[in-house]
């Protein structure tokens, strides 16, 4: 157990260090190089995508590190609703705008493909006020939730302690949970699901493209992958990587809920996996973006 625990305090402090620095160093590089008025939309995007990972990582990581490394009960009630509320507005605000930000792609793939050649350029104007829109959604709904909980905090209905190890909470009340369900989990299945389409719609297009050019991809001439694959495979590693660790830890998140007792093990892999997303995603987007080579500075 001694074994584990190490290896448990070294996964934590990495996913602690990696997304703190790769979060913030995307967002200093858009914030010294790119506040001009040729700030691409997709880089709008990004430097959203980069705060909320930035809330996820120091609401859900640095008090899961502490309580590894054996600072535990550290936060009274408020504190501990608070955090989570954090925790619940970072990871909404997270899927929301990765959700748009495929969406987005998906819209600008389309217009190559059609004769609606306007929607680029009414989707790059919109941008703005849809970013501020999930942000004011997700604090918003998030905010009843924290309210209720914090004015039931006394209710006899509420008979369950849920520990987090640094704090704990009392859960069990089914009008809580019917919110929790309707405000929080059906959006986030819902953006989920829209990830998923849309990044399967511009795959779909992009192989398409590919198939009508394959004259030119098989000549002598160019031997390389063509771009059609090299974006293909761009957008599956991206999307499949988001799926992928935020499926997992909705699903454990939901046993959790569904569970009396805790098993150690599955309160670890899940505090594990809320963070793979939001620790390792920027390097993703760097790879995805390429513009790795323009943070040689920072």
């Amino acid at each position: 157990m001694e074994f584990w625990n190490m290896i448990i305090k070294i996964i934590f402090s990495l996913q602690i260090t990696s997304g703190i620095l790769g979060n913030v160093s995307l967002l200093i590089y858009y914030l010294v190089y790119y506040i001009k008025p040729t700030l691409k939309p997709t880089d709008l995007i990004l430097m959203h995508i980069m705060a909320s990972n930035v809330l996820i990582v120091l609401s859900t990581g640095v008090p899961n590190t502490l309580a590894a490394f054996g600072l535990k009960k550290f936060l009274n009630y408020f504190g501990c609703t608070l955090v989570l509320y954090i925790q619940r507005v970072g990871r909404s605000v997270s899927i929301s705008i990765t959700c748009f930000l495929s969406v987005f792609q998906a819209i600008t793939i389309i217009h190559k493909e059609s004769c609606l050649k306007d929607q680029k350029v009414k989707a790059a104007n919109c941008i703005g006020c849809s970013i501020f829109l999930l942000w004011a959604l997700s604090i918003f709904i998030n905010f009843i939730f924290l309210v209720y909980i914090l004015v039931k905090r006394n209710s006899k209905n509420m008979t369950r302690t849920r520990d987090f190890e640094y704090c704990s909470t009392r859960v069990n009340d089914n009008i809580s949970d019917s919110l929790y369900v309707a405000l929080v989990v059906c959006p986030e299945i819902f953006f989920s699901v829209l990830i998923a389409w849309s990044s399967g719609t511009m795959i779909m297009i992009l192989y398409r493209h590919k198939q009508r050019v394959q004259h030119i991809h098989s000549s002598p001439v160019s031997r390389r992958i063509s771009p059609e694959s090299r974006a293909t495979r761009k957008i599956l590693v991206l999307v499949c990587t988001f799926l992928a660790f935020y499926t997992l830890s909705s699903v454990l998140q939901g046993c959790i809920s569904l569970l009396y007792n805790h098993n150690w093990w599955l309160l670890t892999i899940n505090r594990l996996t809320s963070l793979c997303f939001p620790s390792f995603g920027p390097f993703i987007l760097m790879r995805h973006y390429s513009f790795m080579p323009r943070l040689s500075l920072i």
